[in-house]
């Protein structure tokens, strides 16, 4: 889809870009879209920590794997 873009096509997407929200918003924007990179990307890096786990506050249900989930019909 974006295979036959060129430099002037970026060139008039940044004039448009500049049109409607004008010179003194662009560089805010553009500072509030890095920032909620920077949250997106330290928020990721947290997701893959191991984190210490106590498992003896979990509760056990051994028969629960065993155990059949009964099928609900829809109609």
């Amino acid at each position: 889809m974006l295979h036959n873009l060129t430099g002037w096509h970026a060139l008039i997407v940044l004039a448009i870009l500049l049109l409607v929200f004008g010179s003194t918003k662009l560089p805010s924007l553009a500072k509030g879209v890095g920032q909620s990179m920077r949250i997106l990307k330290d928020e990721v890096r947290e997701e893959k920590k191991p984190t210490a786990r106590d498992d003896t506050t979990a509760p056990v249900f051994a028969d629960a794997a065993s155990t059949p989930v009964p099928y609900r019909h829809t109609s």
